[in-house]
């Protein structure tokens, strides 16, 4: 028995790689798209920032320390009286004299970055509005006395906020008028489809104009109309989807089984049928980013006196002089644009089951 050699007890095959999810597998092959990865951190961290804006923009001061008590002006109002003014009238505190008072003999006052907010009019400017970039407000500011740079941070939450609403509303009614109609067929099909070209030839702008003038403005009633007409695009594809996929064997066992047609709508072709959806994503919001601000430009959108990136637009039109109006909107809002686009772009190509992993 000497040609016998002895084996360890201790040694093991090594463990076969663990597989991974389609999941991973996309997540992958989107963070290998360098631009697209990039765009999508870059995204949102200027959301994050624009959330938070009253953090970075606000002509409040975060904290004031004034003859000994500890003051919190974004939470609550002051009146003037508190800091050795006059009046009962709330402190403007980018008044020379109420500046003053919280900031000498020992009181202090911790002011944003910009000390301004979406609607701040600055009644102590040193030169007429609209005014060029300057110390005191770094991207100048429109014609009625409004930093720019305030507007453009509060403007650009509006629009966030708005297409990701809107995005997920046109999502709920595309995916599942798709669904019905993928899934059936025949005679549903066939009248959901007549529905869809009969709604789709409707004058969308016109009535925007009609019921913008019946109705007060606002971004509820912006909401419903686009709504009503944002689900159509994504609705034929997940209507394609859904009759490519119930013709496989899977969903043919699972009715042999006695299988629901919800259960089978939800848990089989569903979850299948996502890529065009999630794809859709980006470029919905670009488009819905795009109405608000033609809209605001057109003076369709939002109520007067909130921050939008359509009505700056409009001002850098009426004041060609202010070059800083139109130039500042504009790179703002191409960015946006690119950054979505790049992070689309990123995605189509992860989710694309013809792509290998490399």
């Amino acid at each position: 028995m000497s040609g016998w050699t002895r084996v360890s007890s201790s040694t093991n095959p090594p463990a076969p790689p663990a597989s991974l999810s389609p999941g991973r597998r996309a997540w992958l092959r989107f963070r290998r798209n360098r631009l697209g990865y990039w765009s999508l951190l870059v995204f949102c961290a200027l959301v994050l920032v624009s959330l938070a804006a009253e953090l970075f923009s606000n002509d409040r001061p975060l904290v004031v320390r004034y003859e000994g008590q500890t003051y919190f002006p974004m939470l609550r109002d002051y009146p003037e009286k508190t800091f050795g003014g006059d009046f009962d009238t709330h402190a403007d505190y980018l008044d020379p004299f109420i500046r003053e008072r919280i900031t000498q003999n020992g009181n202090w006052a911790l002011y944003t970055l910009n000390p301004y907010g979406p609607n701040t009019l600055n009644y102590f400017a040193r030169e007429p509005n609209p005014s060029a970039p300057s110390r005191d407000n770094w991207l100048g500011t429109d014609d009625r006395g409004r930093d720019l740079l305030a507007q453009l941070l509060y403007g650009f939450r509006v629009s966030v906020l708005f297409a990701l609403v809107l995005t997920i509303t046109g999502v709920a009614l595309g995916v599942a008028t798709g669904a019905v109609q993928g899934y059936f067929g025949g005679s549903i099909d066939l009248a959901f489809q007549r529905f869809i070209e009969i709604w789709g030839s409707m004058p969308e702008l016109y009535l925007l104009i009609i019921f913008s003038a019946i109705f007060a403005p606002s971004v509820a009633l912006l909401l419903v109309l686009l709504s009503l007409f944002g689900w159509m695009g994504l609705s034929d594809y997940v209507r394609a989807e859904f009759l490519r996929n119930r013709q496989l064997d899977y969903v043919k066992a699972a009715r042999a089984l006695g299988v629901s047609n919800w259960q089978i709508i939800r848990r089989h072709i569903l979850p299948n049928s996502m890529t065009p959806v999630v794809t859709f994503l980006p470029f919905r919001m670009s488009a819905a980013i795009l109405a608000l601000t033609s809209l605001d430009f057109l003076g369709l959108g939002v109520p007067p006196g909130t921050p939008s990136l359509g009505e700056l637009l409009s001002q850098g039109k009426n004041n060609i002089d202010a070059w800083w109006i139109s130039l500042s909107t504009f790179g703002v809002l191409v960015a946006t644009l690119l950054l979505l686009t790049f992070m689309g772009d990123a995605l189509r190509d992860a989710l694309d089951p013809r792509k290998a992993d490399r």
